[in-house]
């Protein structure tokens, strides 16, 4: 299962595509798309056709974001929700219907500590897909929440089976 994962933001938000196949987790690809404009609406417009790009390019089969938690201010929080607004709406466009997890699921997913700080995420992101180099602080992000919904699909699928099993004569 490809897995598409998005950490929003109005001027840079993070992206990845993870493989996952069985316990094999593989990153496709990833990066930041750095918005531009000299308003949100053009930085936001920006960001909705890197995005729809960036889907039809590596073909996701399912996708997912990191969920608002708090903001240092309420224009940041207003800021951020249109971001995450242009990032469900392309996905939305695209047929995938994202799942969302809070940072805390997606540290507990990737660390399997709720409360790990960054460089934690970061190094255990690398080691989990075999990467030479540490992916930048947005990639990172992106590329936990890819693996948090490919795991927890994973796991879905495992529990449906098993349940199936339990039914068959």
């Amino acid at each position: 299962m490809r897995v598409l994962g998005i950490d929003p933001g109005s001027v840079a938000t993070g992206y990845g595509v993870v493989s996952v196949e069985g316990s094999t987790l593989r990153r496709i690809a990833s990066g930041t798309i750095r918005a531009k404009g000299d308003s949100l609406a053009d930085r936001l417009a920006c960001l909705q056709r890197e995005l729809a790009r960036t889907i039809a390019e590596l073909g996701p089969e399912s996708a997912a974001l990191e969920s608002i938690f708090s903001a240092k201010n309420a224009r940041s929080a207003l800021v951020l929700g249109h971001a995450r607004g242009v990032a469900l709406a392309a996905c939305g466009t695209a047929g995938l219907g994202p799942a969302e997890y809070t940072p805390a699921q997606v540290k507990v997913a990737v660390t399997g500590y709720g409360r790990a700080d960054k460089t934690q995420v970061i190094a255990m992101v690398q080691r989990l897909l075999g990467l030479v180099a540490p992916p930048a602080s947005d990639e990172a992000d992106a590329l936990a929440v890819a693996i948090c919904h490919g795991l927890r699909a994973r796991m879905h699928t495992a529990v449906r089976i098993a349940q199936a099993l339990e039914r068959a004569p």
